[in-house]
């Protein structure tokens, strides 16, 4: 069923069919798809990008809300979830971890092994295998974008507490978004101009919950008012499409104004810092305000529903996979790197890697492996069943 259109001022976006079942946000799907197509752009550019190529880099640091917004994401995801069909927690946590933490130590495991296979002074070394392992399980460190899963397991534990909080602040959200602003504003700002004031955590500020506050507690608390916030969002896509426009123009200048004080492109473009904060917000809202606009036209069935479907289903797949693609893309001698001169190395890469990422995805969704590699059921096995009580009906 597509999704009520929104008109006028106060408008409620329903979050239940008419039959009264929950309703599936298809604005939510190209939020997901949007922000993951994203995340390849940064490492595909980070790893293909000139060292003085300061258009390459000024895009790098646009990208650079990822991270943020997936944090939004999954907490919005997480409390509309619940508070839809709320479980135990003894139901809640063995699912969530099955479909992530599953995912996260079987390719932490892939991504060690396979250095550990290419490096000719470790290869061998059992031990130093099985400590490289601990070291990136515990760390998030096995590979540079597992981290998101790991803070997103701390989210999962934490969810009693983010639900007493919204419950318990329902009539204050305003304030509680304000104050968690404040903070997460004064977080950044330790990160990036303080230095300093973070060296006890060792390089390891990306990888805790609470270097993320904001985008949490933001995500939560519209996920408890989804039906107006989705209103919101349906009624003023023009001014969020403005104000996004002036969240990138506002992050290139801070960006250009870093350089110029004595940044390095990568320093003056890092996600933890203040700007990123209200960046950040103003892509969640324009990637919902397309979603919007997407559901409202969706016509179920069509062509294009089903391509947004799958490229939805098949996202969290693409995720895990694919630095593994880049990594084989770009590995040694690449002759990718010696065909495509730079800055079309970016561009090329970036295809070549959705294109291998989805057909990696595919294949591992037919295989028992689909919950380790993909976190989601194998496909096989749902057309056995399928095909099981089709033969019962008869």
């Amino acid at each position: 069923m597509s999704t009520t259109t929104a008109q006028g001022t106060g408008v409620r976006t329903p979050t239940r069919t008419a039959e009264g079942r929950p309703r599936h946000l298809y604005e939510i799907d190209v939020l997901r798809i949007l922000t993951f197509a994203c995340v390849i752009g940064v490492h595909t550019t980070s790893h293909t990008m000139a060292s003085d190529d300061l258009g390459l880099a000024g895009l790098l640091a646009l990208l650079h809300f990822t991270r943020l917004v997936f944090f939004t994401l999954t907490a919005f995801v997480l409390v509309y979830s619940w508070s839809i069909r709320p479980k135990p927690m003894s139901v809640f946590w063995p699912k969530r971890f099955l479909l992530v933490g599953v995912p996260y130590l079987a390719w932490s495991f892939v991504y060690v092994a396979s250095a550990w296979l290419l490096d000719s002074g470790q290869r061998g070394d059992v031990p130093a295998l099985v400590e490289t392992y601990a070291t990136g399980i515990v760390t998030g460190t096995a590979k540079y974008h597992l981290y998101f899963l790991l803070v997103t397991m701390q989210v999962y534990l934490l969810l009693p507490a983010i639900m007493w909080l919204v419950r318990t602040t329902r009539r204050h959200h305003v304030t509680v978004l304000v104050v968690s602003l404040l903070v997460q504003l004064g977080v950044f700002a330790g990160y990036k101009y303080f230095p300093s004031t973070d060296a006890w955590m060792h390089g390891y500020q990306k990888q805790f919950f609470f270097s993320y506050v904001f985008f949490i507690v933001s995500g939560a608390i519209a996920a408890d008012h989804a039906e107006g916030f989705l209103g919101f969002v349906r009624t003023h896509r023009r001014a969020i499409g403005w104000a996004f426009l002036g969240g990138a123009v506002l992050t290139l200048v801070v960006f250009v104004v870093q350089m110029a004080l004595g940044d390095s492109a990568y320093k003056a473009g890092t996600p933890l810092q203040p700007v990123e904060v209200v960046w950040s917000t103003l892509v969640f809202l324009g990637f919902l305000a397309a979603g919007a606009a997407w559901a409202d036209r969706r016509v179920a069935g069509s062509r294009l529903a089903k391509v947004v479907d799958y490229a939805s289903d098949r996202s969290f797949g693409i995720f895990l996979s694919h630095p593994l693609v880049i990594w084989l893309l770009l590995y040694g001698s690449s002759p990718l790197e010696a065909l495509v001169p730079k800055p079309w190395l970016t561009l090329v890469t970036y295809l070549l890697v959705v294109v291998l990422a989805v057909a990696v995805t595919e294949a591992f969704r037919w295989t028992p492996l689909s919950v380790p590699l993909t976190g989601r059921p194998s496909l096989a096995a749902r057309a056995a069943r399928q095909a099981r009580a089709a033969n019962r009906a008869r």
